[in-house]
């Protein structure tokens, strides 16, 4: 690979395809490579010729943040740093680091409070009540009242946690990262295992809408430094991970305009004065008709080279905006796109519906799996990405394959 010089160097934290995809962007925009730095080195990122890693532990803590950032934006004093967290504990970081940063870092995120609060499920469906958006029936349980507070609607329930960085530093046999509970007694029992774990924040519980993957959205928006938002692309999910904690992590998705969703939620975003990268996760219930909001991600979602794969590039939007500070166009994506993270048979098997829909994107060249880039080939990367792809294969048959196929 053959790297520009630009006066800015993108600084990615994470190891995820999150990271992956978005120096990939940085790279197809600029010509230029990204620095990674994680708590481990692994996954898509491993050997990529895009990212030049390292590996730092607790890294996900304002103190240990602020050291790594500092030392190499001191290292780069003539280069303008662009720090982008890719995980929720990143962004945290990142936003509480930002007043300990050298003059040269970027930090694009509004202030740590403000995101947390629209984190909060509570405060988060307060805001779609009264923009008009749609979101579905909703029970909060805290590490107190978890034995005593009891959801009104009943089951099947979703449960999931509302702070997952706790969640997931305090682990307990058949933890998942999203449940999918048949009864009350299942409820119960859940709940009981995760607080006893020491979790303490609270615990949402939802009533589940009927459908499967295809009847998930996925939404991404980016509000510039003025809070105006420029771009928008809604994404129709045909497939999700299934594996305990991959379940809802999207696998396929093939962009689609929607007009009046744009609108409700860029109304809610502007409203608010948000800034950056928002993701919202969304599903069509077709019992009345009406796209039901899950939660708001306060950052570009892990799938988000279908943006960029789509023709509205995520790296552009930060550096044209932040790094270049110019005005850029308004962009609501309305073309078809098929991104997709697993091999094509195992898309065709479990999203049948869509095979035919998927093949002809695929014969237009409108089609992208961010993982298999031609320019980052080297070998013992490409060996690992061609095991990792066809293990998905069994990890569909072991979780999904009783029910598609």
């Amino acid at each position: 690979m053959v790297f520009e010089n630009e006066n800015f160097i993108p600084v990615l934290f994470g190891n995820d395809i999150n990271v992956y995809s978005v120096a990939r962007a940085f790279y197809e925009e600029y010509g230029i490579q990204s620095r990674g730095f994680g708590k481990a080195l692994q996954g898509p990122c491993y050997r990529s010729k895009m990212i030049k890693f390292t590996k730092v532990d607790n890294l996900d803590t304002k103190e240990v943040i602020t050291v790594v950032l500092n030392e190499f934006a001191n290292a780069n004093k003539n280069k303008t740093i662009l720090a982008i967290g890719c995980g929720d504990s990143y962004v945290k970081a990142l936003a509480t680091a930002r007043d300990n940063l050298l003059d040269n870092v970027i930090v694009p995120y509004a202030d740590y409070d403000f995101l947390n609060s629209l984190m909060d499920k509570e405060q988060f469906y307060k805001l779609c009540e009264k923009h008009g958006i749609d979101y579905p029936g909703t029970h909060i349980v805290t590490a107190e009242d978890y034995d005593k507070n009891k959801p009104s609607f009943e089951a099947p329930y979703i449960l999931k946690p509302a702070d997952q960085v706790m969640y997931y530093a305090h682990k307990f046999p058949g933890q998942k990262k999203v449940f999918l509970l048949e009864s009350r007694e299942e409820l119960e029992k859940t709940l009981e295992k995760v607080y006893k774990a020491g979790y303490m924040a609270n615990m949402i519980v939802q009533e589940f809408i009927p459908g499967d993957d295809t009847n998930m959205r996925v939404l991404t928006s980016y509000s510039d430094r003025n809070a105006s938002v420029r771009m928008m692309c809604l994404g129709h999910v045909l497939l999700e991970e299934h594996t305990p904690y991959g379940i809802g992590n999207h696998a396929v998705i093939i962009t689609e305009d929607n007009p009046e969703l744009y609108d409700k939620f860029k109304n809610l975003l502007e409203s608010i004065n948000f800034t950056g990268f928002s993701n919202f996760d969304i599903k069509y219930d077709a019992r009345d008709g009406k796209y039901k909001a899950f939660e708001i991600n306060t950052r570009q979602g892990r799938s988000n080279y279908y943006v960029t794969g789509a023709g509205l590039n995520v790296a552009r939007l930060f550096v044209e905006d932040f790094v270049k500070r110019r005005s850029i166009p308004v962009q609501m994506c309305k073309n078809e796109n098929l991104w997709m993270v697993v091999p094509k048979g195992v898309a065709y098997k479990y999203a049948p519906a869509y095979k035919a829909k998927m093949k002809e994107l695929i014969a237009q060249k409108k089609y992208v799996n961010p993982l298999w880039f031609s320019k980052d080939n080297d070998i013992i990367r490409i060996m690992r990405l061609i095991k990792s792809q066809a293990g998905h294969y069994r990890k569909y048959k072991i979780y999904l394959g009783s029910k598609k196929g």
